[in-house]
């Protein structure tokens, strides 16, 4: 069953992502990709993630389709005007994707290109109203293409049940056609469930982000990167006092992974650097056998 068919019919999903390269090599993503293979529903594949210059994902879409992989194609406002968006999407539509995650974007400032100039001509809202347009065979002017899209469309929200601004914006995109949600990761799973409970009556399907925690270089590299993700201390305490923090890492993630099975639509592995660990933390949470 395909990512699209389980989300149709409500199934459990788990998604992950693989970065694109910093050059032309992709050895280490093919790799990566085939650890995940069997593992997972579909790949998220991510646009130039934290405003960081990186191979095109259309590009690594188009690998890991051709190695056998379903991918959801991260497609970001900062970089392009309603123009590229869309011609990027019919490209992408040709080249036999068919899941699209819509998203804003970091601001340049938080990159790695000093001098980028952001564009932002549509935000993820609009950017999913333009693909309902694309799917009905309309542009965004509302002209009649020569062949339409059937694009899977999401979005991203951070899981917050007391922050009203993010519970509105996620019933926007939800009526502007984001089929699923992948959100920010989860720590606080009763905080989750709050959340699940007041958005219960959307038309989607909620994924929930497991960002596992193998270090206190990890730790760190969130705290200092990854702005607006809150670690509980006793998940760092947990890490910090374990002899081994990588298999701690596994066990915290398959319990989360566990206390949410009967509350979300499924769960998004977002691993930092590596995929070394993302079967094991399946296994443990009882969703590989």
């Amino acid at each position: 069953m395909d990512f699209k068919r389980k989300i149709e019919t409500g199934k459990f999903v788990v998604t992950t992502e693989v970065a694109p390269p910093r050059g032309t090599d992709t050895t280490l993503l093919i790799e990566e990709a085939d650890l995940l293979s069997g593992c997972v529903d579909a790949l998220n594949v991510s646009d130039n993630q934290r405003s960081i210059m990186r191979m095109s994902p259309l590009g690594v879409a188009h690998v890991l389709q051709e190695q056998g992989h379903e991918v959801i194609l991260h497609t970001t406002c900062r970089d392009r005007n309603r123009l590229a968006l869309q011609s990027d999407l019919l490209g992408a539509w040709n080249l036999g994707v068919r899941n699209i995650l819509a998203m804003t974007g970091d601001h340049p400032l938080l990159g790695d290109t000093m001098g980028t100039k952001p564009v932002y001509d549509l935000d993820s809202t609009q950017l999913l109203q333009a693909i309902q347009n694309l799917n009905r065979g309309h542009d965004i002017m509302n002209r009649r293409l020569d062949g339409g899209t059937g694009f899977m469309a999401g979005a991203v929200v951070r899981p917050d049940p007391n922050d009203k601004m993010q519970l509105l914006r996620l019933k926007r995109k939800v009526s502007c056609g984001a089929r699923f949600i992948q959100t920010q990761p989860v720590y606080n799973t009763e905080e989750f469930k709050e959340f699940i409970e007041k958005v219960s009556h959307l038309n989607t399907h909620i994924i929930a982000g497991i960002l596992p925690i193998f270090s206190l270089k990890t730790v760190k590299f969130i705290n200092d990167k990854l702005p607006g993700i809150i670690i509980p201390q006793e998940v760092v305490e947990r890490i910090k006092n374990s002899t081994d923090p990588a298999e701690e890492g596994i066990e915290l993630a398959a319990e989360t992974i566990k206390k949410l099975q009967d509350v979300a639509g499924g769960v998004h592995i977002m691993p930092i650097i590596t995929h070394q660990h993302t079967e094991a933390i399946l296994k443990r949470a009882g969703m590989l056998h």
